[in-house]
């Protein structure tokens, strides 16, 4: 690639794609969100957090996010990107999230995610936080 080239490398054009899910995931619409994720997509979070750690296909993913974005006072929990790092079809974010509950509690995390993308779509997702806060915010009675 020349100084001055239009063209994107895919590195750059990975990073596009994910912060533009990001910005979709942020407002809280389920289908556009699940728009970004091939049909076979996986999204996988650390922990033993019931009813959310572990695998889930893309539509087992969309039914968690319609009940979680259901608990906040927006519909949705921001998500921010605060550092990238890219490498073939690998995108990796630290990323901090924030949203105000129902039950008046407020999550604030900290993650790290990574996305794969293959074809122009995100084929998987693994995501690594904080599992106690994410307990005491959503689960804690």
């Amino acid at each position: 690639m020349t100084a001055g080239s239009p063209t994107k490398t895919v590195e750059e054009r990975n990073k596009e794609l994910v912060a533009s899910f990001m910005e979709v995931f942020s407002a809280g619409e389920v289908d556009k969100i699940l728009s970004y994720l091939s049909d076979t997509a996986t999204w996988w979070v650390a922990g033993n957090l019931e009813g959310i750690s572990g695998t889930k296909n893309k539509k087992e993913f969309g039914e968690m996010l319609a009940g979680l974005s259901a608990l906040t006072v927006t519909g949705a929990i921001k998500l921010t990107p605060l550092a990238w790092t890219a490498e073939g079809d690998r995108v990796a974010v630290e990323t901090e999230s924030y949203s105000e509950l129902k039950n008046g509690r407020v999550y604030n995390n900290l993650y790290h995610f990574v996305f794969e993308i293959r074809d122009g779509k995100i084929e998987r997702i693994k995501e690594f936080l904080d599992t106690e806060h994410t307990r005491a915010v959503f689960l804690a009675p």
